[in-house]
């Protein structure tokens, strides 16, 4: 344990006592006094103002939690209902889903032992130090005029009323000392582990979180698959439909002309030829866009090297795939990573981009990196929203990193076995 980090977490561990002190206390205080308040009506308006101010305050501890010991508390609470109706109905609507969120009631229990037991822990992690350097003090000879002024001074365990106490006591200071420097850190650790007991979600949270994720993921397929269903069915329409009606109103002319006219008949003859082509050439991207030949062939890997190819900006594909996803999952991961490289493309004003593709530990893990200005978010509407729908019905993970002057890198994640390479027809 280095010293820095003992003189580091004493002072967090007074940082702690203040936050404690002024926020944790008279939060769970007037939280309790607006809960009791909700018969006579008063708390239904005050709840949910509390209710935001002691998750901003647990919120804050998370970071703390995160930034000085690397403790991660998962955020437990439930997203807050976009339909909410307007003026007092809608508030006594709000009040009563925040009541009935099991993370409300973890946070107020987490408020009542944070001003006591996170109190306490805040405490000894910072007095350890500064009381060993009390004992230091006492024995400098500032004993003296405090045991004129008030009798026998008990450093700890020693009456210190001479200069041989006093030495005592900085020798134990030194004790006390190099006792802070060890243990401050691991008290400061030991309390924010102690509030993740309490502000992280339980299993049964957790699980209600994935079914409500899933299920909304769900719904969102549908919709998307409707969609897509839709856009097929107007691009058969108004492309390949429409040419190949026109090339059999073209063949009935023909059979019309072939003897009045065999050399009209010859010219819509090659206007037919070229309506076939084009037909078959719209049915063919067509087909491509709803599941590429290359991907069904040669599997992920190759289909997004071969889409990297296709775009204007020059792109580095590493692959590191043992073996083959099921078609579903190659299908997402594929229009995914491609609607990322097209979003890069269009907006981010790279000059390259890469594509990094593995699977370990039950994960297909995806990151497409592009060296461009910056600033992308996932936006309602948006192509990176649809796309972390789309991963979300795989129960993936869609993440984007993209701080202003860049670089840009998106992280996907999609759980799913690999197996045996499939062979090529």
């Amino acid at each position: 344990m280095k010293p820095r980090s003992g003189f580091t977490a004493c002072a967090r561990g007074l940082a702690l006592l203040f936050i404690t002190a002024l926020g944790s206390i008279p939060l769970f205080t007037l939280m309790v006094l607006s809960v009791c308040f909700i018969p006579l009506g008063l708390g239904v308006l005050t709840t949910p103002a509390m209710v935001k101010l002691v998750r901003m305050h647990a919120d804050q501890r998370r970071l703390l939690a995160a930034r000085w010991s690397d403790v991660k508390i998962p955020v437990p609470y439930r997203p807050l209902p976009e339909d909410r109706r307007a003026g007092i109905t809608g508030q006594v609507e709000l009040c009563a889903f925040l009541l009935k969120d099991p993370a409300t009631w973890r946070d107020l229990l987490w408020l009542f032992y944070d001003m006591i037991g996170g109190l306490f822990l805040a405490a000894l992690a910072f007095a350890f130090i500064p009381y060993g350097v009390e004992g230091w003090v006492m024995a400098a000879g500032v004993w003296e005029p405090v045991v004129n002024a008030g009798g026998t001074y008990w450093y700890a365990f020693i009456p210190v009323d001479s200069q041989s106490t006093a030495l005592l006591a900085g020798l134990l200071g030194v004790v006390f000392f190099g006792i802070g420097l060890v243990i401050s850190p691991l008290l400061l650790r030991t309390g924010f582990l102690v509030s993740r007991a309490f502000l992280a979600p339980t299993p049964q949270m957790t699980l209600a979180a994935r079914v409500r994720r899933l299920t909304e993921t769900r719904h969102d397929a549908v919709d998307t698959s409707a969609a897509e269903l839709r856009r097929i069915e107007r691009d058969l329409h108004d492309g390949a439909q429409a040419r190949l009606v026109a090339m059999g109103m073209s063949l009935g002319t023909i059979e019309a002309l072939i003897e009045k006219d065999p050399a009209k008949a010859k010219e819509l003859l090659a206007a037919a030829r070229t309506d076939s082509a084009e037909a078959l050439t719209e049915l063919r991207d067509l087909v491509r866009g709803i599941h590429p030949p290359v991907l069904a062939e040669r599997g992920l890997g190759d289909a997004v090297r071969a889409l990297g190819l296709r775009m204007t900006i020059p792109v580095e594909v590493d692959v590191e795939l043992p073996g083959r996803a099921d078609e579903p999952v190659e299908s997402a991961a594929y229009f995914a990573v491609s609607e990322v490289l097209t979003n890069a493309a269009k907006h981010s004003g790279a000059t390259r981009m890469w594509v990094d593709l593995q699977h370990d530990g039950g994960t297909l893990r995806i990151v497409v990196t592009d060296d461009g200005h910056g600033g992308a978010r996932i936006a309602p509407g948006g192509g990176l929203s649809g796309v972390e729908r789309r991963l979300g019905t795989f129960d993936g993970i869609f993440a984007v990193s993209s701080p202003p002057g860049g670089p840009t890198m998106v992280t996907m994640e999609i759980p799913c076995v690999l197996g045996a390479p499939r062979p090529t027809v």
